[in-house]
């Protein structure tokens, strides 16, 4: 598929396999070293990419030319390996049905065109709904071209917690069968307070958003009927 990007970038958008695992692995090695923080991004190893490159359509890439500018990758885990189903309260029952938004690497070159939420709608367009219904994915506090990502996809957050060892994680889930109920109930709370975000998502609040409020980033949060 052709796409254009908005600084006018003429990209093939095609679907990864195996024989792309060197420029995959490179890319990552890319937007790794030009993280700050490099604890907001949790990097696939060669194993881990071989796993997901062996189902068919479960990862994206964007290429300029013959470069790859840009990857996102998708797991069908038939255990909830990572417990995120469990994490948010899905019954095992449920896990055949998920699918983990695991990674999204966009070269720093070719940042400012919406290239990781425009890979998440177009693998999302073409998902078979009949197969899966939970969209599944873990991100930073702070790390908020990722959160960005997550809510312009529909995603919300259930859960704050930690994840892969000590490191704090929202855990962001999208119901494709999901009916729009009505909200009871809105607050919202400044991101850096962990324990009054926690307390609301155990009482069965969703993050719905995030608004940047002067120099403070806050998330709201509702409670549907």
């Amino acid at each position: 598929m052709q796409h254009v990007l908005r600084d006018g970038t003429n990209v093939d958008v095609r679907y990864l396999t195996r024989e792309n695992l060197p420029v995959i692995m490179q890319l990552q090695d890319i937007v790794i070293e030009e993280l700050i923080d490099k604890d907001s991004l949790e990097p696939l190893s060669r194993e881990e990419f071989l796993t997901i490159l062996s189902d068919d359509k479960l990862m994206i890439g964007v290429f300029d030319q013959q470069i790859l500018i840009g990857f996102r990758a998708f797991l069908n885990p038939i255990n909830d390996e990572e417990g995120l189903g469990k994490d948010i309260g899905l019954l095992e029952s449920d896990y055949p049905c998920i699918v983990y938004s695991e990674i999204s690497n966009v070269h720093p070159d070719y940042r400012g065109n919406g290239l990781q939420t425009f890979m998440g709608k177009t693998w999302m367009d073409s998902l078979d709904r009949r197969d899966f219904r939970y969209i599944l994915a873990t991100v930073a506090p702070f790390n908020i071209a990722s959160l960005k990502d997550k809510f312009a996809l529909g995603m919300k957050i259930y859960r704050l917690k930690n994840k892969y060892g000590d490191k704090l994680r929202y855990i962001f889930c999208k119901d494709l069968q999901a009916n729009n109920n009505q909200i009871k109930e809105i607050t919202t709370i400044e991101m850096g307070d962990i324990q009054k975000q926690q307390q609301y998502l155990n009482d069965g609040y969703v993050g719905l958003k995030m608004m940047q409020v002067k120099d403070t980033w806050h998330v709201e949060y509702v409670k549907y009927e």
